[in-house]
Order: structure tokens, then sequence, then C-alpha cells
């Protein structure tokens, strides 16, 4: 099994402290335990030059800099290439999912909050 489907590490990259509460919750309850927040993209961007994550989960809508910034930063970095994305947002816009879907590392887009059968759908397309 590879390491993303062990899936050791998980961080949360939202602004949102309720959301990052919620899914930081049901994460552990389902066997996760090394799960980190960050608030925003470029906090995002830090954490990521020090640990790289097995599956980000990335918010849209952040103040400082949002996850189009993040993507693009990733996008760029030689750091961490193998880590997933799974957009985890408010915005039902079908813009922003097709937008999403241009970027190879994310691999779901899912409203939010996050839940047990949404995280089932993501770690199944991991496996797959």
């Amino acid at each position: 099994m590879s390491k993303v489907n062990k899936l050791n590490k998980i961080l949360l990259v939202e602004d949102d402290e309720t959301s990052n509460f919620i899914s930081k919750i049901l994460l552990e309850k389902q066997g996760y335990k090394d799960v980190h927040e960050v608030f925003n993209g470029k906090d995002a961007c830090d954490f990521l030059a020090k640990q790289c994550p097995d599956l980000i989960f990335l918010d849209i809508g952040m103040p400082v800099m949002d996850g189009w910034g993040f993507l693009e930063h990733k996008k760029n970095m030689e750091r961490c290439p193998d880590i997933k994305v799974a957009m985890l947002t408010s915005s039902i816009r079908s813009g922003d999912r097709y937008k999403a879907s241009k970027y190879s590392c994310v691999v779901d887009y899912i409203e939010k909050p996050l839940s047990k059968s949404k995280l089932e759908a993501i770690m199944a397309k991991l496996k797959g």
C-alpha cells in the first residue's frame, strides 16, 4: 500500500475554526490521528516547506492567500509533489468545480461539511 493510501498525515487548510473542528473530529473518529490545521494558503505553503502531508483538504475563500493561490504555488513547488488535494468548500459554483479539475493534484471537490460518506468517497478515489 502506498503512503497516500495510508494517509499518515492530513492537513486542513480552512479559515473557519468551526469547520476545522468538525473535520478534525470526524477524521480522528475514522482513525486519522495526525491531522494538522492552518488558516490560509500562505500558512499551508509554510507548512509544506517543513512537512509533506499525504492529503490536504483545501477551502477556496480564505484571507491572505486563497485556495487558488495555494494551488498555483503548490504546482510550482518541487517539494511534496505527490500530495493529493480535496477541495472542501462552500462554493457550489460550477466554474470553481471546473477550475479545480484543471489541477492534477485535486482528487475531489466536495461541499462542506466533511462527512463520513464524503471521506469514504475520497479514500476510494485515492485507492483506485
